[in-house]
């Protein structure tokens, strides 16, 4: 493996962990309504268990009410009930063949209760991203001992590492507080 892929292979990981963060982040309920905060609602259709985006059409009405569009009548108490029993403290409203699911106001103490979720997701996306760098350094070092780059070469990749993971970290940091401040606002 030569620098370059080494380098390569470090911020295509590094990429991924902060599409991980992204991820996760959305499923934080912010007390606006978002058709990505029932991702993770799973309801169990015909044997399997799937997200509710593959048995309806999940929109955003307004800023506080999502509308749940079941695409068969079967299913309609079966997403109900799976949304009603999932974490996310919602309680749908059923509308003949869809549902309406309104967002409650979140309290203050919910808010900061949320902000220290999303200072956690920020702390294993850095853990991860800097588990990334030290294994780059240590494939470096692994270079080095086989005697197929120099010290030098070592220490310019080592240091082009370090401006890749700073980068990232600072990413990740943009997107917590971008986050932070979604939640805190009322």
């Amino acid at each position: 493996m030569s620098v370059s892929e080494i380098r390569k292979s470090a911020d295509t990981r590094m990429q991924k962990s902060i599409e991980a963060l992204k991820t996760n982040l959305s499923k934080i309920r912010t007390g606006r309504a978002t058709a990505a905060i029932l991702d993770h609602v799973q309801v169990e259709y015909y044997g399997s268990m799937v997200p509710v985006s593959q048995v309806a059409n999940v929109t955003v009405v307004d800023a506080r009410n999502l509308n749940v569009q079941v695409w068969e009548k079967s299913m309609v108490s079966v997403v109900e009930k799976a949304i009603r029993e999932s974490d996310l403290g919602l309680n749908p409203q059923t509308l003949g063949e869809g549902m309406r699911v309104p967002m409650p106001a979140l309290t203050e103490e919910r808010r900061r209760d949320l902000a220290k979720v999303v200072k956690g997701e920020s702390e294993d996306a850095k853990v991860a991203i800097r588990n990334l760098r030290r294994e780059a350094n240590e494939a470096l070092k692994r270079l080095v001992k086989d005697k197929e780059i120099s010290e030098d070469d070592e220490r310019r990749a080592q240091d082009d590492i370090q401006k890749l993971t700073d980068r990232f970290v600072a990413e990740v940091d943009k997107l917590v507080s971008q986050k932070e401040a979604e939640i805190m606002t009322v």
